[in-house]
């Protein structure tokens, strides 16, 4: 008995295993549905929403008394928005979109350089976003979409 149980837990597992992948992988197939515009509109609401978390976070930090169930609910929004927000920068735009382009390829290779430094220097900024109230970090996030925004669409 135990020995079939444990054959049958077995199969299941392997099922699991062999099953989540695919369910997983969704958005990494090549479905050829694209939104760019779309995208680009979300990070924009993202880095909105984190500097209004930072705004929240501030203000309720300067109470007498803050309200930390508030204090963390503005606190959790930020991080969650930041991480969204570099979900899209790399689950998108550098996985999906950005493609590598040959050395040989100057002027192509050097614009493919610049728009994962830009990439990077975002996801560098989220990250900032999450571990401060800095809204300079803010606007550092703005520039580098209206930078990223106009390197692809050149």
């Amino acid at each position: 008995m135990r020995k079939q149980l444990a054959i049958g837990l077995g199969a299941g597992l392997m099922v699991l295993l062999i099953a989540c992948p695919i369910v997983f992988s969704h958005c990494e197939i090549p479905c050829g549905i694209y939104d760019d515009p779309m995208r680009f509109d979300m990070i924009a609401e993202h880095i909105t929403t984190i500097e209004k978390s930072m705004t929240q976070i501030i203000a309720l930090e300067q109470n007498k008394e803050p309200n930390n169930n508030q204090l963390v609910r503005w606190i959790k929004n930020k991080e969650t928005h930041a991480d969204a927000l570099a979900e899209i920068v790399t689950q998108y735009f550098m996985t999906q979109r950005i493609k590598p382009v040959d050395k040989m390829d100057k002027q192509g290779y050097s614009k493919y350089v610049q728009q994962l430094t830009n990439l990077h220097q975002m996801l560098v900024y989220s990250m900032k976003c999450k571990q401060t109230t800095n809204l300079e970090n803010v606007e550092k996030l703005k520039d580098l979409l209206k930078q990223f925004k106009e390197l692809y669409d050149s």
